[in-house]
Protein backbone atom coordinates (compact mmCIF):
# COMPACT_ATOMS: atom_id res chain seq x y z
CA UNK A 1 0.00 0.00 0.00
CA UNK A 2 1.34 3.34 -0.86
CA UNK A 3 0.26 6.98 -0.43
CA UNK A 4 -3.16 6.95 -0.67
CA UNK A 5 -2.93 9.81 -3.43
CA UNK A 6 -1.60 6.57 -5.62
CA UNK A 7 -4.36 4.18 -5.34
CA UNK A 8 -5.52 4.37 -8.46
CA UNK A 9 -5.48 1.89 -11.61
CA UNK A 10 -3.13 4.11 -13.80
CA UNK A 11 -0.39 3.88 -11.11
CA UNK A 12 -0.84 0.06 -10.34
CA UNK A 13 -2.16 -1.78 -13.61
CA UNK A 14 -0.82 -1.67 -17.19
CA UNK A 15 -2.73 0.70 -19.23
CA UNK A 16 -4.37 -1.83 -22.28
CA UNK A 17 -4.14 1.55 -24.44
CA UNK A 18 -0.31 1.39 -24.22
CA UNK A 19 0.92 0.81 -27.51
CA UNK A 20 2.98 3.47 -29.14
CA UNK A 21 1.18 4.96 -32.17
CA UNK A 22 2.92 8.01 -32.14
CA UNK A 23 5.41 9.11 -34.98
CA UNK A 24 8.65 7.73 -34.34
CA UNK A 25 7.16 4.61 -32.63
CA UNK A 26 8.29 1.63 -32.71
CA UNK A 27 6.24 -0.57 -35.45
CA UNK A 28 4.22 -3.49 -33.98
CA UNK A 29 3.77 -6.88 -35.51
CA UNK A 30 1.58 -6.38 -38.02
CA UNK A 31 1.82 -2.90 -39.20
CA UNK A 32 2.32 -1.57 -42.63
CA UNK A 33 6.21 -1.72 -43.24
CA UNK A 34 7.03 -5.27 -42.23
CA UNK A 35 9.09 -7.17 -44.59
CA UNK A 36 7.70 -9.50 -46.23
CA UNK A 37 8.83 -12.89 -46.83
CA UNK A 38 10.76 -14.10 -50.10
CA UNK A 39 8.12 -14.48 -53.10
CA UNK A 40 8.07 -17.63 -55.20
CA UNK A 41 10.74 -18.03 -58.39
CA UNK A 42 9.53 -18.07 -61.62
CA UNK A 43 7.97 -15.02 -63.44
CA UNK A 44 5.47 -14.15 -60.82
CA UNK A 45 7.83 -14.17 -58.27
CA UNK A 46 10.23 -11.59 -59.98
CA UNK A 47 7.46 -9.25 -60.37
CA UNK A 48 6.89 -9.59 -56.71
CA UNK A 49 10.54 -9.29 -56.13
CA UNK A 50 10.58 -6.08 -57.57
CA UNK A 51 7.26 -5.37 -55.79
CA UNK A 52 8.43 -6.48 -52.26
CA UNK A 53 12.20 -4.92 -52.90
CA UNK A 54 10.04 -1.62 -53.29
CA UNK A 55 8.16 -2.09 -50.04
CA UNK A 56 11.39 -3.39 -48.21
CA UNK A 57 12.78 0.59 -49.20
CA UNK A 58 10.65 2.12 -48.42
CA UNK A 59 10.31 0.47 -45.41
CA UNK A 60 13.94 1.27 -44.38
CA UNK A 61 13.50 4.98 -45.20
CA UNK A 62 10.54 4.86 -42.73
CA UNK A 63 12.94 3.08 -40.18
CA UNK A 64 15.93 5.76 -41.13
CA UNK A 65 13.31 8.27 -40.50
CA UNK A 66 11.59 6.89 -37.03
CA UNK A 67 15.50 7.11 -35.92
CA UNK A 68 16.25 9.97 -37.16
CA UNK A 69 13.14 11.69 -35.53
CA UNK A 70 13.58 13.28 -32.15
CA UNK A 71 12.10 11.14 -29.54
CA UNK A 72 8.66 11.63 -28.52
CA UNK A 73 7.51 13.36 -25.08
CA UNK A 74 4.38 13.61 -22.81
CA UNK A 75 2.31 15.67 -25.86
CA UNK A 76 2.99 13.45 -28.39
CA UNK A 77 2.18 10.16 -26.75
CA UNK A 78 -0.09 11.67 -24.38
CA UNK A 79 1.33 9.45 -21.76
CA UNK A 80 2.65 10.54 -17.99
CA UNK A 81 6.74 10.86 -18.29
CA UNK A 82 8.80 11.87 -15.09
CA UNK A 83 9.99 15.04 -17.01
CA UNK A 84 6.60 16.35 -17.40
CA UNK A 85 5.32 15.47 -13.67
CA UNK A 86 8.42 17.25 -12.49
CA UNK A 87 6.88 20.85 -14.77
CA UNK A 88 3.55 20.09 -13.14
CA UNK A 89 5.30 20.11 -9.99
CA UNK A 90 6.71 23.17 -10.30
CA UNK A 91 3.59 24.32 -11.21
CA UNK A 92 1.81 23.64 -8.26
CA UNK A 93 4.57 24.81 -6.06
CA UNK A 94 4.60 27.95 -7.86
CA UNK A 95 1.05 28.44 -7.19
CA UNK A 96 1.45 27.70 -3.22
CA UNK A 97 4.59 30.22 -3.12
CA UNK A 98 2.24 32.91 -4.37
CA UNK A 99 -0.65 31.84 -2.06
CA UNK A 100 2.01 31.15 0.79
CA UNK A 101 3.04 35.50 0.07
CA UNK A 102 -0.76 36.36 0.61
CA UNK A 103 -1.51 33.74 3.88
CA UNK A 104 1.54 35.70 5.19
CA UNK A 105 1.48 39.19 4.94
CA UNK A 106 -2.61 38.70 5.63
CA UNK A 107 -1.32 37.31 9.12
CA UNK A 108 1.22 39.88 9.48
CA UNK A 109 -1.60 42.81 8.88
CA UNK A 110 -3.86 41.25 11.20
CA UNK A 111 -0.84 41.20 13.69
CA UNK A 112 -0.30 44.13 13.73
CA UNK A 113 -4.02 45.19 14.75
CA UNK A 114 -3.05 43.70 17.97
CA UNK A 115 -3.93 40.32 17.73
CA UNK A 116 -2.84 37.00 15.71
CA UNK A 117 -4.65 37.00 12.58
CA UNK A 118 -5.62 33.04 12.17
CA UNK A 119 -7.79 33.25 9.86
CA UNK A 120 -5.45 32.39 6.34
CA UNK A 121 -4.22 29.66 8.84
CA UNK A 122 -7.82 28.20 9.44
CA UNK A 123 -9.46 28.69 5.76
CA UNK A 124 -6.20 27.20 3.81
CA UNK A 125 -6.33 24.20 6.43
CA UNK A 126 -9.82 23.21 5.66
CA UNK A 127 -10.07 24.10 2.22
CA UNK A 128 -6.72 22.05 1.66
CA UNK A 129 -7.89 18.97 3.42
CA UNK A 130 -11.13 18.89 2.01
CA UNK A 131 -9.61 19.74 -1.59
CA UNK A 132 -7.47 16.88 -0.77
CA UNK A 133 -10.41 14.37 -0.01
CA UNK A 134 -12.09 15.44 -3.43
CA UNK A 135 -9.06 14.87 -5.72
CA UNK A 136 -7.83 11.95 -3.66
CA UNK A 137 -11.55 9.95 -3.70
CA UNK A 138 -12.78 10.83 -7.43
CA UNK A 139 -9.27 10.24 -9.06
CA UNK A 140 -9.99 6.91 -9.99
CA UNK A 141 -12.87 8.27 -12.54
CA UNK A 142 -11.24 11.71 -13.52
CA UNK A 143 -8.28 13.43 -12.91
CA UNK A 144 -9.38 17.53 -11.82
CA UNK A 145 -6.55 19.40 -12.22
CA UNK A 146 -8.67 22.66 -11.54
CA UNK A 147 -9.12 21.24 -8.19
CA UNK A 148 -5.43 20.36 -7.58
CA UNK A 149 -4.28 24.39 -8.24
CA UNK A 150 -7.07 24.87 -5.88
CA UNK A 151 -5.58 22.78 -3.40
CA UNK A 152 -2.25 24.01 -3.71
CA UNK A 153 -4.03 27.71 -3.28
CA UNK A 154 -5.26 26.88 0.00
CA UNK A 155 -2.28 24.88 1.31
CA UNK A 156 0.08 27.84 0.54
CA UNK A 157 -2.46 30.25 2.41
CA UNK A 158 -2.02 27.13 5.64
CA UNK A 159 1.68 27.33 5.09
CA UNK A 160 1.93 31.45 4.61
CA UNK A 161 -0.16 31.79 7.83
CA UNK A 162 1.27 29.03 9.84
CA UNK A 163 4.89 30.41 9.04
CA UNK A 164 4.00 34.07 9.86
CA UNK A 165 2.79 33.18 13.28
CA UNK A 166 5.35 31.00 14.13
CA UNK A 167 8.00 33.53 12.88
CA UNK A 168 6.47 36.43 15.12
CA UNK A 169 6.85 33.59 17.81
CA UNK A 170 10.25 32.52 17.20
CA UNK A 171 12.02 34.65 14.81
CA UNK A 172 14.29 32.78 12.25
CA UNK A 173 12.36 29.59 12.73
CA UNK A 174 10.68 29.76 9.37
CA UNK A 175 13.98 29.60 6.92
CA UNK A 176 15.61 27.09 8.93
CA UNK A 177 12.39 24.79 9.06
CA UNK A 178 12.52 25.47 4.85
CA UNK A 179 16.36 24.64 5.00
CA UNK A 180 15.83 21.58 6.59
CA UNK A 181 12.93 20.70 4.26
CA UNK A 182 14.77 21.23 1.00
CA UNK A 183 18.15 19.33 2.49
CA UNK A 184 15.27 16.53 3.32
CA UNK A 185 14.13 16.32 0.31
CA UNK A 186 16.95 16.66 -1.77
CA UNK A 187 19.02 14.09 -0.07
CA UNK A 188 15.86 11.45 -0.36
CA UNK A 189 15.57 12.37 -4.01
CA UNK A 190 19.47 11.99 -4.59
CA UNK A 191 19.23 8.61 -2.61
CA UNK A 192 16.11 7.40 -4.65
CA UNK A 193 17.76 8.36 -7.94
CA UNK A 194 20.98 6.89 -7.62
CA UNK A 195 19.34 3.28 -6.23
CA UNK A 196 20.22 3.24 -3.50
CA UNK A 197 17.03 3.57 -1.45
CA UNK A 198 13.87 1.78 -3.06
CA UNK A 199 10.33 1.38 -1.28
CA UNK A 200 9.95 -2.49 -0.61
CA UNK A 201 7.08 -4.56 0.27
CA UNK A 202 7.58 -5.19 4.11
CA UNK A 203 8.72 -1.68 4.85
CA UNK A 204 6.05 -0.16 3.66
CA UNK A 205 3.71 -2.47 5.51
CA UNK A 206 6.06 -0.81 8.91
CA UNK A 207 5.04 2.29 7.93
CA UNK A 208 1.73 2.36 7.31
CA UNK A 209 1.67 0.45 11.50
CA UNK A 210 3.64 3.46 12.36
CA UNK A 211 1.17 5.66 10.28
CA UNK A 212 -1.73 4.37 12.00
CA UNK A 213 0.17 5.07 15.45
CA UNK A 214 0.87 8.17 14.79
CA UNK A 215 -2.93 9.29 13.70
CA UNK A 216 -3.97 7.69 16.83
CA UNK A 217 -1.25 9.38 18.92
CA UNK A 218 -2.36 13.13 17.46
CA UNK A 219 -6.33 11.98 18.10
CA UNK A 220 -5.76 11.58 21.83
CA UNK A 221 -3.12 14.54 22.12
CA UNK A 222 -5.88 16.67 20.53
CA UNK A 223 -8.60 15.46 22.72
CA UNK A 224 -6.10 15.80 26.28
CA UNK A 225 -5.73 19.12 25.07
CA UNK A 226 -9.26 20.16 24.46
CA UNK A 227 -10.68 18.85 27.45
CA UNK A 228 -8.34 20.57 29.47
CA UNK A 229 -6.54 17.86 30.71
CA UNK A 230 -2.86 18.58 29.24
CA UNK A 231 -2.49 22.52 29.56
CA UNK A 232 0.77 22.34 27.38
CA UNK A 233 0.20 24.62 24.30
CA UNK A 234 1.82 21.32 23.04
CA UNK A 235 -0.44 19.05 24.72
CA UNK A 236 1.90 15.77 25.64
CA UNK A 237 4.92 16.57 22.74
CA UNK A 238 5.99 19.23 25.04
CA UNK A 239 4.64 18.41 29.08
CA UNK A 240 6.66 14.83 28.38
CA UNK A 241 10.43 14.11 28.09
CA UNK A 242 12.57 11.60 27.93
CA UNK A 243 16.00 11.72 28.87
CA UNK A 244 15.34 15.26 28.87
CA UNK A 245 14.26 15.66 25.32
CA UNK A 246 10.74 16.72 24.82
CA UNK A 247 8.06 13.49 23.52
CA UNK A 248 7.40 15.60 20.21
CA UNK A 249 11.05 16.16 19.05
CA UNK A 250 11.69 12.63 19.22
CA UNK A 251 8.44 11.88 18.02
CA UNK A 252 8.61 14.68 15.54
CA UNK A 253 12.13 13.07 14.37
CA UNK A 254 10.52 9.50 13.46
CA UNK A 255 7.85 11.36 11.44
CA UNK A 256 10.30 13.21 9.19
CA UNK A 257 12.14 9.71 8.53
CA UNK A 258 8.22 8.82 7.65
CA UNK A 259 7.96 11.60 5.35
CA UNK A 260 11.22 10.65 3.88
CA UNK A 261 9.95 7.26 3.19
CA UNK A 262 6.47 8.60 2.02
CA UNK A 263 8.68 11.01 -0.83
CA UNK A 264 10.54 7.52 -2.03
CA UNK A 265 7.18 5.80 -2.06
CA UNK A 266 5.86 9.03 -3.99
CA UNK A 267 8.89 8.68 -6.50
CA UNK A 268 8.45 4.79 -6.66
CA UNK A 269 4.17 5.39 -7.75
CA UNK A 270 5.34 8.20 -10.27
CA UNK A 271 8.01 5.41 -12.02
CA UNK A 272 5.68 2.57 -11.52
CA UNK A 273 2.70 4.97 -13.41
CA UNK A 274 5.50 5.99 -16.20
CA UNK A 275 6.51 2.25 -16.64
CA UNK A 276 2.17 1.13 -16.89
CA UNK A 277 1.95 4.09 -19.73
CA UNK A 278 -0.87 5.57 -17.29
CA UNK A 279 -2.46 8.93 -19.28
CA UNK A 280 -0.47 11.93 -19.61
CA UNK A 281 -3.28 13.81 -16.74
CA UNK A 282 -1.71 11.35 -14.04
CA UNK A 283 0.84 13.49 -13.61
CA UNK A 284 -1.02 16.22 -11.98
CA UNK A 285 -1.72 13.44 -9.41
CA UNK A 286 1.76 12.61 -8.84
CA UNK A 287 2.62 16.52 -8.20
CA UNK A 288 -0.50 16.50 -5.95
CA UNK A 289 1.03 13.47 -3.83
CA UNK A 290 4.54 14.77 -3.69
CA UNK A 291 3.09 18.36 -2.51
CA UNK A 292 0.92 16.60 0.38
CA UNK A 293 4.32 14.77 1.39
CA UNK A 294 6.60 17.54 1.22
CA UNK A 295 3.51 20.41 3.01
CA UNK A 296 3.48 17.39 5.65
CA UNK A 297 7.54 17.46 6.06
CA UNK A 298 7.75 21.06 6.66
CA UNK A 299 5.01 21.39 8.81
CA UNK A 300 6.27 18.64 11.04
CA UNK A 301 10.19 20.17 10.72
CA UNK A 302 8.23 23.53 11.95
CA UNK A 303 6.88 22.23 14.64
CA UNK A 304 9.98 20.19 16.01
CA UNK A 305 12.39 23.46 15.39
CA UNK A 306 9.05 25.39 17.84
CA UNK A 307 9.52 22.95 20.32
CA UNK A 308 13.08 23.11 20.91
CA UNK A 309 12.87 26.83 20.69
CA UNK A 310 10.50 26.40 23.11
CA UNK A 311 12.31 25.07 25.65
CA UNK A 312 15.64 27.53 25.72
Amino acid sequence: MSNFVFNTPAFQQQDPRNVATYPGAPQQPGQQGQYAPPPPPGAAGQTAAFQQAGINAAAQANLEGMYAAPAAGAIETDRMTVEDTIWKTAGLFGILLVAAAVGWVWTVAGSAAGQANLTPWIVGALGGFVLAMVVIFTSRKKVRPALIFAYAAFEGLFVGGISAFFEMVYPGVVMQATLATVAVVGVTLALFASGKVRASAKMTKIFMIAMFGYMAFSILNLILMWTGVNDNAWGLRGSVEIAGIPLGVIIGLFVVFLAAYSLVMDFDSIQQGVRNGAPRKYGWMGAFGIMVTVVWLYVEILRILAILRGND
